[in-house]
């Protein structure tokens, strides 16, 4: 793709289920580290398409067929109204992350569902989407994607932390992009929020008034995945086996539960960014003020967040950016990161004319 302005729409939906990130970016060329964020909404889920996300995980194969395409008209749906609302002319092409149901990387399963063909046939544009499973079939654990745009967009800092359904962080060392999954965050905070009736627990107000239980504590601690070494990830089958069962063995009260999960991520996050003064924290977890102070705490420094926009859209804004470089065939996954055999360009197209 040879244009000096590239213009590209992103979708990004989160295990958290929080709701679909849209986001209408401009770069320049494929390796340029300018970009630039013109509109950007999140728009949440209806009640309806949040039961069967949540569900999906236990649906059959054929089930799974036929809400990849539901999905994916429901995500070209919002894409055309995000389109008609900003007044959007002049698209090169829609990067969808689609939405993460089944991730076992160990066992080579990865599933992101949101039917490309249907997205490019009712929207008539160029879409790329389905990002990890080539990933996964080369070996590697099909995520953390975004590392290529933290190497490319934010090479200023030394560590990016992303606060979302998981925390993962990226960082050069030995001259190779090091990235991997730290921690559940939202997904377990959001649950047990959830069983008061929030949706998340805002600030982390309902957390900073629970105690710590030590033994909960440690036991998350414990956990096998925390010692291993990158590459390394997590999905939500990991947080129903070890997580859940884990917390609702102790039988705590949600504050409690809260304050001592919040513990738990600030120490397993603080360790790897302790005392380095540039990190770039972004996610929706940034919002919640209890964590980030603890993360401080644990870090032992004085986390600088950047703008609400890229707070909220960073992980969109680069999902863009991997498919302009798959567009152009060049390496959006990194070998050093995913644990792959080789850098590759992930991700399939899908063109209008094809999809009729």
């Amino acid at each position: 793709m040879n244009k000096n302005n590239v213009f590209s729409i992103a979708t990004m939906s989160g295990t958290s289920l929080d709701g679909i990130d849209l986001v209408y970016v401009k770069f320049k060329t494929p390796r340029d580290s300018f970009f630039e964020i013109i509109h950007s909404e999140t728009l949440s889920y209806p009640e309806k398409w949040k039961n069967i996300l949540q569900k999906a995980p236990a649906f059959s194969s054929d089930e799974l067929r036929d809400l990849d395409k539901k999905y994916g008209a429901f995500l070209a749906e919002k894409i055309l109204f995000f389109i008609d609302k900003y007044k959007i002319t002049t698209i090169h092409f829609i990067a969808s992350h689609g939405h993460t149901i089944l991730h076992q990387p160990e066992k080579g399963i990865t599933l992101q569902i949101g039917n490309g063909a249907v997205i490019a046939q009712k929207t008539n544009l160029k879409v790329v989407c389905d990002f990890r499973s080539q990933d996964v079939r080369l070996g590697g654990q099909g995520a953390p994607l975004v590392p290529i745009g933290d190497e490319i967009l934010f090479s200023d800092y030394d560590f990016c932390v992303n606060l979302g359904g998981f925390s993962n962080v990226s960082y050069r060392k030995n001259g190779e992009r090091i990235a991997f999954d730290i921690s559940p965050v939202n997904i377990v905070l959001n649950h047990y929020a959830g069983k008061l009736g929030f949706d998340f627990d805002e600030s982390g107000k309902i957390a900073s008034q629970g105690k710590i239980n030590q033994a909960l504590l440690t036991e998350l601690n414990a956990l096998e995945f925390y010692e291993k070494k990158a590459p390394k990830s997590l999905g939500f089958e990991w947080v129903q086996e070890h997580i859940f069962p884990l917390i609702d063995h102790h039988e705590a009260t949600i504050s409690t539960i809260l304050r001592t999960f919040v513990e738990h991520i600030a120490m397993q996050i603080g360790r790897i960014i302790y005392k380095n003064k540039s990190v770039l924290v972004t996610g929706g977890g940034v919002f919640n003020l209890f964590l980030m102070q603890r993360i401080e705490s644990y870090g032992g420094i004085k986390i600088r967040l950047p703008s609400n926009e890229l707070i909220n859209y960073k992980e969109a804004l680069i999902f863009s950016f991997l498919g302009l470089l798959r567009i152009d065939n060049q390496i959006n996954c990194l070998k050093s990161v995913t644990g792959a055999s080789e850098d590759h360009s992930s991700g399939f197209i899908f063109h209008p004319e094809e999809s009729q």
